[in-house]
């Protein structure tokens, strides 16, 4: 993924995004492409238009933080836009090159003890630790039964975008698969600002836009998202319907990762879910096939 392509395909999808109206320009006629003018984001950014076409050509080395946050108000970027374009600046300017991870480390990692016993310590949820690839490397016992599908199959080896995009069963695990394959992307292509130089990242996106339409289509459109607390939905095959809220938490001592657990309302239908997960869990552990009941 080079960088300067990168930031011309997301500062020039940004700008098609907003229209005069909404930057509070006149529409005007006879405008040949959608949203703003290169000349009119320079204008509301107090930036030459030489100055701008220059950026959008992708030469972000060496732009002041002002200038950044001048364009990214001018192109009305929210947060998590804003970060991803303030990612692509540091990896214009090689600013990242003593922080960034090395190109395979993350593959290597595995979980320090405390970690796995923190995991382990919580009972009443899926508690997991994913990298920005989306690779799953630490689960408790009900996460990896939560994510069952995941891991039934070899070829999705143990990442969420190849079991989102590659396999079957994730159309029937997600029942808002369009709302989960859009964050999954964004996820992606956030980390891809974040971590340029990741090659395992850049093999994993070119085996998603070649074997998945879905995602291809979703790629190019360079949406980039934090994604830090929400609710979503599942249909587990053992315990059917859960709704679950989660929080993703970064870790601060393994930087690039994150710690996400998921919880069910009190005293809801996917707490009851939750509980009979668990005991599904372990009668898949013990190697019985004592059917579990589904939840009422």
């Amino acid at each position: 993924m080079d960088n300067s392509e990168e930031v011309r395909e997301f500062l020039t999808s940004r700008r098609a995004k907003i229209t005069p109206q909404r930057a509070g320009l006149p529409a005007g006629s006879r405008r040949r492409v959608p949203g703003l003018r290169r000349s009119e984001v320079a204008a509301l950014a107090d930036v030459s238009v030489e100055y701008y076409a220059k950026l959008e050509r992708g030469s972000l080395g060496g732009v002041s933080p002002a200038v950044l946050e001048a364009v990214a108000r001018a192109l009305q970027l929210d947060d998590a836009e804003r970060a991803h374009l303030l990612n692509l600046a540091r990896a214009a300017d090689g600013s990242d090159a003593l922080t960034r991870p090395g190109r395979r480390a993350t593959r290597k990692w595995k979980p320090h003890r405390s970690l796995q016993w923190t995991l382990d310590a919580i009972t009443a949820g899926p508690a997991f630790v994913r990298n920005g690839r989306m690779d799953v490397l630490a689960a408790n016992h009900l996460a990896r039964a939560f994510y069952h599908d995941v891991h039934a199959s070899p070829s999705n080896q143990g990442n969420l975008a190849r079991f989102n995009f590659l396999d079957p069963a994730s159309r029937r695990f997600y029942p808002d698969w369009d709302l989960v394959a859009d964050t999954s992307v964004a996820i992606l292509r956030t980390e891809a600002g974040r971590n340029p130089h990741d090659k395992d990242l850049h093999d994993l996106v070119g085996e998603l836009s070649t074997r998945s339409e879905e995602f291809r289509t979703r790629w190019g459109a360079h949406n980039v998202r934090l994604h830090g607390t929400g609710t979503k939905r599942f249909h587990h095959s053992a315990v059917g319907e859960l709704t679950l809220a989660y929080e993703g938490l970064e870790m601060a001592a393994e930087p690039g990762l994150t710690l996400t657990v998921y919880t069910a309302e009190p005293g809801s239908p996917s707490e009851e879910g939750l509980r009979l997960l668990a005991s599904w869990a372990a009668t898949e552990e013990a190697g019985t096939t004592t059917p579990v009941p589904g939840p009422h």
